[in-house]
């Protein structure tokens, strides 16, 4: 056969090949923007229903600020919610537009419906409120309707966004099996014509096809295994290999950034969790302590770039002090007076140091640091501070965390209101309002404890009593007589201290439990306490009201009897040191029973 006839059929073998290949490369081009039409489309229909969680969310909170608040601003905020309401139905009418399944469609109707029944209920409670009717409209709010409705909500919107991931990612496989094909294709053609080009048109092929190709098949593999690392050339020819390049640059670009929104979506996700973790562990502590605590464990692995401190008001609102720290920030204080905050001054959250160019807070020691001050409120009273600044410029950086730690300061300053309100409540249960001492509810419940779970331990029990105190009442007012027990309960409660707990029975009469103290030990700590009780003469608008006496008696268990006949033994010897002429202490072990007997009748 002829050399030129073999060219000719070279020839156009190559042209028909050439061909081939160009129409493989477009196919496999039109396969990758196939794939990337499909990811935007996943990106779409999962930020339009994200649109719909969050106007759900945005209403329900807002409702739930004015029930529990009573601020105008979110009421405002709710009745302006308008906005809301048409984001979520231009996002329920994109994706009903879009071509998407029966089951698809039923779904978004469920969430419009549940939508508008949230809407309804919130509605309905906002107007109970404004009726008066708080705890109505806090019961509709944060009852399990307007819980169930909600979980059904984002529950119908996850599994809504669950489907379309689902179905989307169907069609980027079939998008990318059918690129991997053309590829396949048109790399076999791109072989074929190699070999004959090598024969007639060496140069043309080595140089226009064989060493972008070589190239480009090493790309193609990485990205096969899903090594989206790896550098893709500019190739700015028209020709098929440019495509090719332009194709294969889009399948990166979109791996790249599903991987990004991956991690984004993980870490975002993460910190979610973390944070939900936290507050459920805040609403469970019983002190400040424990919550400090969960704080600085917490804060930590939410954010490791940030540094901070809790800070707690005192009670006169004047100063704070440090309650708990993590990550050692290096301008921290462990108290300061609470004008030296600016965003306590304010109230609201201040951002100073690097990056910032507000002005530092008093309390903020040295600079080259940014540094963010969130106050802690709870039904507007400002209860402590969230002091944060960033470690060494890592990231998060403060700016890009505000939300979420703002989110955390409202929760925390919420858990700090509530154990502060808690012990207010316990201690107004336990304590007698006009000695401050323990009253007779807890002497009960302390006794109690003590026989079932020490009632071998030894315990002294005094039975104290004013001598004569009808007469402080009846010659100089009961503001005397009240004047007198705050003095004899001061005593009480500052000698008991150290080995013991004071209580008011009732009346002028009062108790004290010694535990760990024998019959010997208790009568000389009942003569201490006379001694310092009669010690001083007290006056009283002018009138010399003169020294006060005590009667006491001593009665310990188990010795001479049981936890539960411990302070009757007491009360019999106290009855017996004011039979006796008062102010004097009488131990029970004294008493014969029949004479214990007699004076308790």
């Amino acid at each position: 056969m002829r050399i030129r006839t073999i060219t000719n059929w070279a020839y156009g073998i190559t042209m028909i090949l050439t061909a081939l290949s160009a129409g493989a490369f477009i196919m496999s081009s039109r396969s990758a923007e196939d794939e990337r039409r499909a990811v935007e489309e996943h990106l779409a229909l999962d930020t339009l229903t994200e649109q719909l969680e969050m106007g759900a969310e945005f209403s329900s909170d807002e409702a739930r600020f004015y029930v529990m608040r009573g601020e105008q601003r979110h009421l405002d905020a709710f009745k302006a919610d308008e906005e809301t309401e048409r984001r979520r139905e231009t996002a329920a009418e994109q994706i009903a537009a879009r071509d998407i399944s029966v089951v698809e469609r039923t779904i978004i109707e469920d969430i419009d419906k549940q939508a508008e029944a949230l809407d309804v209920l919130e509605a309905a409670a906002i107007d109970a409120f404004q009726k008066g009717d708080k705890q109505a409209a806090q019961q509709a709010l944060f009852g399990p309707e307007h819980e169930r409705l909600q979980t059904a909500l984002l529950e119908s919107a996850g599994h809504l966004r669950d489907i379309t991931a689902t179905r989307t990612g169907a069609a980027l496989d079939d998008a990318r099996r059918r690129s991997d094909q053309w590829s396949l294709v048109a790399k076999v053609m791109l072989a074929i014509t190699g070999l004959l080009f090598l024969a007639v048109l060496y140069f043309i092929l080595r140089r226009r096809v064989a060493m972008p190709l070589v190239r480009m098949t090493g790309i193609v593999n990485r990205l096969a295994k899903q090594d989206y690392a790896v550098e893709v050339p500019v190739d700015r020819r028209r020709d098929e290999i440019g495509e090719m390049n332009d194709a294969i640059q889009i399948f990166r670009e979109n791996g790249l950034e599903r991987e990004r929104l991956d991690a984004e979506r993980r870490a975002d996700q993460h910190t979610k969790d973390l944070i939900l973790q936290m507050m459920h562990r805040l609403q469970a502590c019983e002190n400040q302590h424990e919550l400090a605590d969960v704080v600085a464990r917490f804060a930590p692995q939410i954010f490791p770039g940030i540094a901070g401190s809790l800070y707690i008001l005192n009670e006169d609102k004047s100063a704070l002090a440090q309650a708990g720290a993590w990550l050692e920030p290096v301008n921290a204080q462990e108290a300061f007076p609470a004008n030296a905050c600016w965003g306590l001054r304010r109230g609201r959250p201040h951002m100073s140091g690097t990056g910032y160019g507000d002005v530092p807070c008093h309390h903020v020691e040295g600079s080259g640091v940014a540094t963010s001050c969130l106050p802690l409120t709870a039904q507007g009273d400002m209860i402590g501070l969230l002091y944060l600044e960033e470690r060494n410029g890592q990231v998060p950086v403060l700016e890009d965390a505000r939300l979420y730690l703002e989110l955390i300061a409202e929760n925390v300053g919420l858990a700090v209101a509530n154990l502060q309100l808690r012990e207010k409540l316990t201690d107004l249960a336990v304590r007698d309002p006009l000695t401050g001492l323990f009253n007779r509810r807890f002497l009960d419940d302390a006794l109690n404890r003590r026989g079932r779970d020490n009632a071998e331990e030894p315990l002294a029990c005094l039975m104290i009593d004013i001598d004569h105190f009808k007469r402080f009442n009846d010659q100089f007012g009961h503001d005397a007589g009240d004047l007198v027990m705050q003095y004899v309960g001061q005593i009480l409660r500052s000698a008991a201290a150290e080995y013991g707990n004071a209580f008011r029975f009732g009346g002028e009469e009062f108790t004290i439990l010694l535990p760990d103290h024998s019959e010997e030990d208790g009568f000389r700590f009942a003569e201490m306490l006379r001694a310092q009780i009669g010690a001083a003469a007290l006056s009283h608008s002018g009138h010399i009201l003169g020294a006060v006496s005590v009667s006491i008696g001593v009665a310990v268990s188990p010795g001479e009897g049981t936890v539960d006949t411990l302070v009757s033994r007491a009360d019999a010897a106290l009855l017996d040191a004011k039979a006796k002429g008062r102010n004097r202490t009488v131990l029970a072990s004294s008493l014969s029973r029949p004479a214990q007997e007699t004076l308790r009748a």
